[in-house]
């Protein structure tokens, strides 16, 4: 055997042993987790995606014949494609928007506050009914950082939710208390975006 075949053939036994030792890892973790029920996600972080990975979630929802719910707070003065899809293709899905546009728009905080409270009064009986698999409350965290809503409230409506029932909150901030009831929180990272550069937001892409 040439010692280039050799040396192949060690990198091979490497990368298996290694592979092996891996797989070990992921099946205990697997194994570990024996926990059924629903879970709650909060997408967070400065960067592009959170609605984009949030609504990637609905469709995998939908695919599986699940019973879905997304309430959008503050957003709603300019179609977006998901809600066009959404609307006119999945008509099973209970969507709702505040559909005021975005605070800094409005410049209202009283009309803010009402539009909220219309709002959440749409997102909390959906947090109490068993029968929705999947309810995303996209950018709600900006309801409590403007403290458009009681913070307790929407904590409390989180964690008594029912236990087969996963929840998607999405948006910038929101605070450690929210963070404490979610299961799994991601953070979106801005390294770079066109619309620094000058760039406009493209349709399809950015909404």
């Amino acid at each position: 055997m040439t010692s280039t075949g050799s040396d192949k053939d060690r990198k091979n036994d490497k990368h298996k042993a290694a592979m092996k030792k891996q797989k070990a890892k992921v099946d205990s973790a697997i194994a570990a987790a024996d926990t059924e029920r629903g879970i709650a996600l909060l997408l967070t972080g400065n960067g592009k995606g959170k609605s984009s990975s949030a609504f990637g979630m609905v469709m995998r929802a939908l695919g599986y014949g699940q019973k879905v719910g997304v309430v959008q707070f503050i957003k709603g003065e300019q179609l977006s494609g998901e809600e066009i899809y959404l609307r006119e293709h999945c008509p099973q899905v209970t969507f709702y928007q505040m559909g005021t546009g975005f605070t800094w728009d409005t410049q209202d905080k009283t009309a803010d506050i009402a539009a909220a409270e219309k709002t959440w009064a749409v997102a909390a009986p959906l947090l109490k009914d068993a029968s929705y698999d999947l309810v995303v409350l996209d950018e709600l965290t900006y309801m409590i950082a403007y403290k458009y809503l009681d913070e307790a409230m929407i904590l409390e409506a989180l964690a008594s939710r029912p236990v087969n029932q996963s929840v998607v909150v999405t948006g910038r901030g929101g605070g450690s208390g929210l963070q404490d009831v979610m299961d799994t929180v991601s953070e979106v990272k801005d390294i770079k975006h066109a619309y620094t550069s000058g760039i406009k937001a493209r349709k399809g892409v950015d909404y």
